[in-house]
This record gives C-alpha cells, sequence and structure tokens, in this order.
C-alpha cells in the first residue's frame, strides 16, 4: 500500500476528504486499532465533554480556566470556523501546519490498510499533538454523540454530558432518550460522570448505574445561584464546598451560567490531580473567548452572530435575543444544512425576525434559499424574505438595509458564520 507524503496541510485535509467512502462511519474498531500500532495513550488527565449543545463553551471555559492556573492544556475542538488548526489547540494557540502534517503522517505510516474518516484522522492527530508536547491536561470535546466518536478511544479521568437535545437524528436516535443513551457512553465505572441537562432522560441514569458511575447531576449534586443583582453568582456542590462571588462568564447568554456551573464541577471532580485556585476560575471565567456563540460585535447596527442549528440551539438563542434589549428590526441571515431540523429552527425564531435574508453556504450539504423560503413562508405566511446567491451578498444586504438601532443576526450553520466572518475580514 502506498503511502501518502504531501507537504502542505490542504494537501493532506483534501486527501483525507476522499481517503474514507463514509464521512461519517460510527463505530471504534478501526480508529482503536491505530491508535494501538501507534502506542498512543496520554498519560495526563483527560477530560471528555459530550453534549447537543454547550460542548464548545465548556470546552473553552475549561482550558481557559486551567491555563490561569498555569497548566499546559491541549483543547480538542469541532468543527473549526475559518481554519483546520482552530481544532488542535495547546495553551490556546492553534497548532501549526507542520505540527499538524506532522501527526498526519504518523497516522499515515501506523495505519497500513486501515480507513480511517476524517474526523478519525483529526482525532489521533491531536492527541498525538497533545503528547509529543507533552500537554498537562487533554479537553477534547466529542464530534458526534459519544459511545462511538473517536474521542471515546482515549480513557476520560472525567466525563460530562452538557445537555441532551434533538439532532443528528439519523445517527444517534429521533428521541432524548434514545440520544442520551448514545452521548452516556463516555462514562465509566467508577468516575466522574457529570451532567448538566436539568432534565436528564432515564436511559442516561440508567446507563451510569449499569457501569457503577459516580453520577453527579446539576441541581441535585452541584448547582449555582444569582447574587448581587444578578452581576454575581455562586457554586456549590452537595459535599458543601462552595464557590462564592464568581464573575458572569464573558460568554454572553444566560445559558452560559449553566455550562459555567457544570465547569466548575468537572474541576472538582478533578481537583487533586488538577487543583485549581479560585483567582484562577474568576480570571478564567473573565477572559474566555468562544466565537460565534452568541457572539455580539461591537459598533451599530448590532450584529449577533451564532452557530445554532438545531431547535435546542435554537430555544436558547431565542431566549438570548429576548434578552438583548429592544431593536426596532431584526434581520436574519440565514443558512442551513439541508439534513437539519430547518423547520424545528425556523418555527422557534420566526417570530423574532423581521427580514429574512437567505443564502446557502458553499458546500453540497447546504439548503437551497427556495426550500428555506418555502418552509419559513409555512410557519409565517407574511415573512419579508430575500434571497441572495452567497451568504457574503445576503449579509452586505443585510447591513445596507438595517438602521443603526436594528439588530443583524447571523445563524443557521457554522459555515454561514463562517462565511460572514470572512466577508467581514476577520
Amino acid at each position: 500500500m502506498s503511502v501518502f507524503n504531501a507537504d502542505s496541510l490542504p494537501e493532506w485535509l483534501s486527501y483525507l476528504e476522499s481517503l474514507h467512502p463514509i464521512a461519517i462511519d460510527m463505530g471504534l474498531a478501526r480508529v482503536t486499532a491505530v491508535r494501538d500500532a501507534m502506542q498512543l495513550q496520554p498519560v495526563c488527565p483527560v477530560l471528555t465533554i459530550a453534549g447537543t449543545n454547550g460542548k464548545g463553551s465548556v470546552c473553552a471555559m475549561l482550558s481557559q480556566i486551567l491555563r490561569s492556573a498555569g497548566y499546559k492544556v491541549g483543547t480538542y475542538t469541532s468543527p473549526h470556523l475559518l481554519h483546520y488548526n482552530e481544532r488542535i489547540a495547546i495553551h490556546g494557540t492553534p497548532v501549526s501546519d507542520a505540527s499538524i502534517v506532522a501527526s498526519f503522517r504518523a497516522i499515515e505510516a501506523a495505519r497500513g490498510d486501515i480507513s480511517l474518516s476524517y474526523f478519525e484522522f483529526g482525532t489521533l492527530a491531536a492527541m498525538h499533538q497533545f503528547v509529543v508536547q507533552g500537554v498537562d491536561v487533554a479537553v477534547m470535546e466529542v464530534g458526534l454523540g459519544g459511545r462511538l466518536d473517536a474521542v471515546n478511544i482515549f480513557e476520560p479521568t472525567v466525563s460530562a454530558v452538557v445537555s441532551v437535545g434533538i439532532d443528528h437524528q439519523s445517527y444517534l436516535g429521533d428521541t432524548r432518550e434514545k440520544i442520551a443513551l448514545e452521548k452516556a457512553g463516555v462514562y465509566r465505572s467508577g468516575k466522574p460522570a457529570l451532567c448538566a441537562d436539568p432534565q436528564p432522560p432515564q436511559t442516561l441514569l440508567d446507563v451510569a448505574a449499569a457501569i457503577g458511575a459516580d453520577l453527579r447531576l446539576i441541581g441535585r449534586d452541584f448547582g449555582f445561584e444569582m447574587q448581587v443583582e444578578g452581576l454575581q453568582w455562586s457554586w456549590w456542590n452537595k459535599a458543601g464546598v462552595r464557590r462564592h462571588a464568581l464573575p458572569l462568564p464573558a460568554l454572553r447568554g444566560k445559558y452560559q451560567l449553566n455550562n459555567a456551573c457544570l465547569v466548575l464541577a468537572i474541576l472538582d471532580a478533578c481537583q487533586a490531580s488538577l487543583p485549581v485556585a479560585l483567582g484562577d476560575i474568576k480570571r478564567g471565567l473573565l477572559e474566555v473567548e468562544w466565537p460565534a456563540r452568541f457572539q455580539v460585535l461591537p459598533g451599530r447596527p448590532t450584529v449577533v452572530m451564532d452557530v445554532a442549528h438545531n431547535p435546542h440551539a435554537a430555544l436558547v438563542l431565542k431566549s438570548s435575543l429576548d434578552g438583548m434589549g429592544f431593536h426596532p428590526k431584526t434581520h436574519a441571515v440565514f443558512g442551513m444544512m439541508q439534513d437539519k431540523d430547518i423547520v424545528g429552527v425556523v418555527n422557534l425564531l420566526a417570530d423574532r425576525i423581521d427580514v429574512w435574508h437567505l443564502a446557502a453556504p458553499q458546500l453540497p450539504r447546504a439548503a437551497t434559499t427556495a426550500s428555506l423560503a418555502q418552509m419559513i413562508l409555512q410557519i409565517s405566511p407574511q415573512a419579508r424574505i430575500e434571497q441572495y446567491e452567497t451568504v457574503a451578498k445576503a449579509y452586505q444586504s443585510a447591513c445596507n438595509t438595517a438602521l443603526e438601532a436594528d439588530r443583524i443576526l447571523v445563524f443557521g450553520s457554522f459555515f454561514t458564520v463562517a462565511e460572514v466572518m470572512v466577508a467581514r475580514g476577520q
């Protein structure tokens, strides 16, 4: 078998896209075999984060707090917005093209005749970098589900499920109970297994009980309370530990408090191996950045960018929009993938949007503007809709149309937000 050996990262990514016949191939046998061939076993603590929404924000806060405490942190997240390197960061900085290529070469040499998907290659590359560069802790975001996700081949020190909503039904099931069963697959016997969903499905509880995981639930085993007119908050656990006078996370949206509460519970669960001080927690919460998660840009009109692409995220987005204050009109720059629950998302946000600027992101999976318009009109027959050839043109039109006091909302997909970021020169 010939071994691919290009020098540039774009060449490698193009190769990976063509290598495996199925883009999403659930199962751990192939990627585990390559892991073993590489003898790729981290010695540092591994924090595994699963969930329908909120995973990235939790990883960002965890990483920032741990960095504030002086640890060398490896963070693996997906998907990326503008550059593949965003997926693999060490101490907050995306690794270089050359580093990723070196890891890809090591994987290619070890895999033999085993076929790996794009995501599996990337997951192995992330851990390879973390091992080579000697990180103190690896923060790993699950890509899809949990039980059969490539991240799950690495034994976690602490596992967490942020939320359980309906998404990726063709892979995970069409009910919260079925989806929770997959996400609970990241839990381990005798190890801390956290869940920040306020109403965890019974299947998640059953899995944790069956394997003897140390299950810790928000509201029962840990939680938070608001203080000082909503400007500070406190964290508690059932053992009597309390953290007072915590600042609101720099990430906007009330839901981020739920995520931050989980972050402190994760840190509490691994305090023996990764102790952090209260000052580190406060500094990390204040300094954390995570683009396009209810990101409000400076200037007028107000521009909000959010990668919400399923009903669970749309409901959270709706609540966050309602907490922003009054805007005469909201212009939406909107594009989604055709395999997502477009009707479910539109149904939740239609009455918050005055003008729809529709465009299809530049990839085959994107829904056409005609199909988007049809779904919007079914829900909101009087909706004002404009259609454009590109997301950049849709965004420019929204900017030209919106008045200074209005609001522009960019949402529906990572790809939609990314194309607006490129258009803005970010």
